[in-house]
């Protein structure tokens, strides 16, 4: 869908873009350049112009451009570093609407790709190249697709991964020429200064080699400005990351970086960072910053310790509020009564007081009055009573007492011999049941002996009773008359019985047609709403059935034909004769069990 209110500069180059041949399109979207340096930077009109650009498929023109080859292009580099100043300048600020995520996840990447590739390109042709001059214009192109790169890398921060992992990159920063090189770290340098930790989020392998690149460089090339820019870049790397700073310290690799370092020249202009990384490289600074990021740690894991701490106590206050003033109720109510309850048994203490008092004060005064009443000659006589049944009742409650502790003390032995007591009519109860089985089972073990006499009184009576009822003899040829007869018989009862099944299944059949023609009769229609052949569906196969049919078909006609003055005596009932001859007649066209007539 295009935009409402287009710009008519935008169209006309869309238009013109459309209908031109190939060859002249990076030369008309050069255009595009004249278009946004006339609109005022950071304007509402500028972020239309962009979005209609990107409308109008002219970023994608763009990017079709630049990746063809430069010789084929009119104007060659100096066509190409200005378009990628155009497509830089047109993604930063865009807001692409609806199509998001093309524009961030496959023009954004691929942008950058070619730009890496171009610059991988014109690193080629600068080494390639003969002349001075014109190795200073490649260098100024190489200067401009860089900051076209980094102005792209600005205004989308996510592509700086991207970025550091692509091979172009890893590759132009493996050059030895010393512009480039100088141009690729300084580039480094600013996107680190963006953001530096998309270097932590790349792969370790990339990681290192950008790592050894750079201390290659500042230890091996002579150039100042290499080893200046790669200072500042690996000191701008560890202050940025400690763990940098730990690999350089620890890691084999870099085994011996410090020395080489001290021995660098000094009184450069790089001097003092150069310095400051041997110092953060030394061991006592490798110390302190091993302590420092491991008490950052140990700050870390308390505060979120403390903070899950601090959670779960805010999660359990409801519930520990609930409880404690349950917990304070409880004891406020347990020590209430505790209080009621000292109360009560003080009371009952003063009043067990007062009684034995006024009791005490009672058996005095009756001692006294008895005293009185009792003769001076007889009080000893009293005294000794009294005595006595002081000493008998002193007596029956220790006795009591006595045999209160003792009884105590058998109780589990009384306990066990009730418990064995129990068992023991169990057992015997089981052993009863058992025998009872026993006997029930075998009765014959419990018999006697038979005696002689006994054995002698059975045996007579066998006698007299075989005596009695005689056996029957019976001759050979009898018996076998007999077998033979009863094998006759056997013979025709499954004979006839062979016979009777049969009859009986025929019979079954039968009825069960019988049943069928019945059902059928009932549903079948009547002769107005009969169709086709269902008529000869009803045609019966025995004769007798379909004469009877025919001669109860040729009363009726003949009933329906006959004049009413015939009909006057006739009762509903009544039968009408009707002559063998028609019937028989009628009979020789019958279609009868589904043949077809003569």
């Amino acid at each position: 869908m295009k935009p409402t209110g287009t710009d008519p500069r935008i169209l006309s180059l869309a238009a013109e873009v459309a209908k031109s041949p190939e060859q002249n399109v990076p030369v008309i979207l050069l255009k595009l350049k004249e278009i946004i340096n006339d609109t005022p930077l950071g304007s509402s009109e500028l972020k239309k112009i962009k979005q209609d650009i990107y409308c109008y498929d002219l970023i994608q023109y763009c990017l079709l451009v630049l990746s063809q080859d430069c010789s084929r292009i009119q104007g060659g580099w100096t066509t190409i570093s200005q378009l990628t100043q155009i497509l830089s300048h047109c993604c930063v600020g865009l807001e692409p609407g609806e199509d998001a995520e093309e524009f961030y996840k496959e023009l954004l990447p691929s942008a950058t790709e070619n730009f890496l590739i171009l610059g991988r390109r014109l690193q080629t042709c600068f080494i390639n190249a003969a002349k001075g001059e014109e190795k200073d214009e490649l260098l100024h192109i190489f200067q401009i697709l860089t900051d076209s790169l980094f102005w792209l890398l600005g205004g989308h921060v996510q592509l700086i991964q991207n970025v550091l992992q692509s091979d172009h990159f890893l590759h132009l920063l493996q050059t030895d020429n010393v512009q480039i090189g100088a141009t690729l770290m300084t580039l480094l340098q600013n996107i680190l200064l963006i953001n530096s930790g998309d270097l932590l989020r790349i792969e370790g392998k990339i990681l290192h080699s950008i790592l050894d690149e750079v201390v290659f460089k500042l230890l091996s090339t002579p150039s100042p400005i290499i080893r200046s820019t790669a200072t500042k870049l690996l000191l701008l790397m560890v202050e940025s990351h400690q763990e940098i700073l730990i690999l350089l310290r620890l890691s084999a690799c870099y085994k011996g970086l410090r020395n080489l370092l001290n021995k660098q020249e000094t009184g450069t202009e790089f001097s003092q960072q150069l310095s400051q990384l041997v110092d953060l490289l030394s061991p006592k600074t490798y110390k302190e910053v091993e302590e420092q990021k491991l008490h950052q740690a140990a700050c870390l894991i308390q505060a979120y310790w403390k903070g899950y701490q601090t959670r779960k106590r805010l999660k359990k206050l409801p519930s520990a509020v609930i409880a404690l003033q349950r917990s304070f109720r409880s004891k406020r109510t347990k020590k209430l009564l505790k209080l009621n309850r000292e109360k009560e048994e003080e009371a009952i203490r003063l009043r067990l007081q007062l009684q034995r008092q006024r009791a005490m004060r009672l058996s005095r005064e009756l001692w006294l009055s008895m005293l009185e009443i009792v003769h001076p000659g007889e009080v000893e006589k009293y005294n000794r009573e009294m005595e006595e049944k002081a000493a008998l009742i002193i007596q029956k409650h220790w006795r009591g007492y006595r045999e209160r502790k003792n009884f105590r003390q058998q109780r589990p032995f009384l306990t066990e011999y009730k418990a064995a007591i129990t068992l023991q009519r169990a057992a015997l109860k089981f052993l009863a049941k058992c025998r009872k089985k026993k006997k029930l089972v075998s009765p014959w073990q419990g018999l006697q002996e038979l005696t002689d006499a006994r054995r002698v009184e059975l045996k007579q009576r066998v006698d007299d009773y075989v005596r009695r009822h005689p056996v029957s003899q019976m001759s050979d040829v009898a018996s076998r008359e007999l077998h033979a007869e009863a094998q006759e018989q056997l013979q025709h009862y499954f004979m006839g019985r062979a016979l009777e099944e049969k009859g009986q299944q025929h019979r079954e059949a039968l009825m069960a047609q019988i049943s069928t023609n019945i059902e059928q009769l009932m549903k079948a229609p009547t002769l107005n709403e009969a169709e086709g052949k269902e008529p000869e569906l009803f045609s019966s196969r025995s004769r007798p059935v379909a004469a009877k049919a025919k001669q109860a078909h040729l009363a009726t006609l003949k009933h329906i034909q006959a004049p009413w003055w015939k009909k006057l005596g006739e009762e509903p009932g009544d039968e009408i004769d009707i002559q063998k001859d028609e019937i028989s007649v009628e009979l020789g066209t019958l279609f009868i069990g589904g043949t077809k007539p003569p």
